[in-house]
C-alpha cells in the first residue's frame, strides 16, 4: 500500500513554552515524528509537510475565529514567529509543503489531489493538534477513501481545561477514531510493524 505522512503543524505556536497553545510533551512528539520521517525516506514513502497560515488581514480565516458568532483574534498570521516551524522538526529537503487556513489538511490545499496522482491510498497522520487539525484530517481523510493511521504519541495538544486534559483528549480521539474512522497506534507499534 503506498503512503504519505502527514506532518501537520509542527509550529512554534504549539511548542513555545509562553504560548497559550503550548503543549507539554512536545519534544517527545517532535522526536516521534522525526522517526517517523526518518523511517518514511528509508522506505521511499511521501512525507508532506502541512503548516497553518492566514493571510495578516485574516481574509482566508473563514469561520476559523469567529466560529461563535463573534469575531475573536485572529491567529496564525503570515509573518509572525508563530507560524515558523519548531526548529527541532527534521524536514528533509525536497518534501511537499503545503499550507492550509483550515482544521483539515485537505480542504483548500489540492491534497487529496496530490495524494491520489501518487497512487496513495494510505496517510499517516501526525504533528498538532491532536483534536483539532490532527483529528479533523483523519476524519476527512477517511471520508475521501483513503486508509488511515493515526500515530497518537506523534500528535500533541494542549489541555482544555482542567478536566480536558491533553490525556483525557487523547483517550477521546482514540475512541472515536479507532470505532470507525482510522487505525491508532503509538509509534514503535507503527515503526516495528513495518507500517511505514
Amino acid at each position: 500500500m503506498a503512503r504519505a505522512i502527514l506532518v501537520i503543524d509542527v509550529q512554534k505556536v504549539y511548542t513555545d513554552p509562553t504560548s497559550p497553545l503550548h503543549c507539554a510533551g512536545n519534544a517527545e512528539v517532535i522526536s516521534n515524528i522525526n522517526a517517523i520521517i526518518s523511517a518514511a525516506a528509508a522506505a521511499g514513502d511521501l512525507v508532506v509537510h502541512i503548516r497553518h497560515v492566514h493571510r495578516a488581514d485574516g481574509s482566508d480565516a473563514g469561520r476559523m475565529f469567529d466560529f461563535t458568532g463573534e469575531t475573536g483574534e485572529l491567529g496564525f498570521a503570515a509573518g509572525t514567529e508563530e507560524v515558523e516551524d519548531d526548529p527541532r522538526l527534521k524536514i528533509p529537503a525536497g518534501v511537499v509543503t503545503i499550507s492550509k487556513q483550515r482544521y483539515s489538511s485537505f480542504v483548500g490545499t489540492g491534497l487529496d489531489r496530490m495524494l491520489r496522482e501518487r497512487s496513495i491510498d494510505r496517510i499517516v497522520v501526525t504533528g498538532f493538534m491532536t483534536n483539532f487539525c490532527c483529528e479533523a484530517t483523519a476524519r476527512h481523510g477517511h471520508d475521501l477513501d483513503f486508509f488511515v493511521d493515526f500515530l497518537l504519541d506523534a500528535t500533541g495538544c494542549p489541555d482544555l481545561s482542567e478536566t480536558a486534559t491533553q490525556e483525557a483528549i487523547k483517550a477521546g480521539t482514540t475512541a472515536t477514531l479507532s470505532a470507525g474512522f482510522a487505525r491508532v497506534m503509538t509509534t514503535a507499534e507503527s515503526l516495528a510493524a513495518r507500517e511505514i
